[in-house]
């Protein structure tokens, strides 16, 4: 089988295992009109079916040509869809806060629509799913308690660049493949401009360093650049906090996270 059609099969068993096990049988997850949503979204379908509720939660930054995608996924792979707001929540917020830069205001969409899906998931009695590749995880290149927070996530190990070719393969539209990555935060917030790379420089230089474990040194030697290769180190360390449960204070014998460790899926 191809490469993608193993990952694919093997996702679509994860999701099913990881999540009946919970007792639960349905799922929620945001639908942007990006790649990594989409992708998501088209898997889900495929294990739940009718059981899977994508949410729309645009504010007044949303591109329409973004909301239009996600309506033309959901039409081509035949997904149940809502539409869910944040933009009361976010204009009354920014007009008790009139100071708020990009940075605040993106990290407080992030958040305002993970609080709207946590909540319908309660709703619907289902699980969140996440949409966090592998890229933005590991460049810490998300919000915590926002966009990096979900139940299970099926795409966390594969670099953006393999979800690319991902979708490529499970057929999500053109439009959504070829559009600039973008969260959509405020106007014009593109992802490569915030990294100041590429998803693909940034992809294979991290490989290296990640799957290869090479040095700093060896893979500048290669050709990649040290200031890129700078950041993507930075940037791994300075946020790893974002991929750990917190850290609690250890006072006793057992302490949550350090010697309390069960597995997640843990029955009597």
């Amino acid at each position: 089988m191809k490469k993608y059609e193993q990952i694919t099969e093997y996702l679509q068993h994860f999701l099913d295992n990881e999540v009946r096990k919970t007792g639960l049988n349905r799922v929620v997850l945001g639908l942007s009109g990006g790649l990594d949503s989409a992708v998501v979204a088209v898997l889900a379908q495929r294990v739940f079916k009718d059981d899977l509720v994508c949410v729309k939660m645009p504010s007044q930054y949303s591109s329409q040509n973004s909301l239009d995608d996600a309506d033309e996924l959901c039409r081509d792979f035949s997904i149940n869809v809502i539409t869910a707001s944040i933009e009361p929540m976010l204009r009354a917020y920014e007009d008790m806060n009139p100071d708020m830069d990009n940075l605040r205001k993106g990290n407080l969409s992030s958040r305002l629509r993970m609080t709207t899906l946590f909540d319908i998931s309660a709703r619907e009695n289902a699980l969140v799913l996440g949409t966090s590749n592998k890229s933005e995880l590991m460049l810490g290149y998300g919000t915590l308690y926002g966009d990096l927070s979900s139940a299970i996530n099926p795409i966390g190990d594969l670099y953006k660049s393999e979800v690319y070719e991902l979708a490529e393969y499970l057929g999500v539209s053109r439009s959504i493949i070829k559009k600039p990555p973008s969260a959509d935060l405020w106007d014009g917030q593109s992802d490569e401009a915030d990294l100041g790379y590429t998803y693909a420089e940034l992809d294979a230089a991290m490989k290296l360093y990640v799957e290869d474990r090479l040095s700093k040194e060896e893979i500048v030697k290669q050709g990649y650049s040290k200031d890129m290769m700078d950041m993507i180190i930075n940037r791994i360390f300075r946020n790893q906090f974002k991929r750990k449960m917190p850290v609690i204070a250890k006072l006793t014998s057992r302490t949550i996270n350090h010697d309390f460790n069960y597995p997640r899926d843990i029955t009597l």
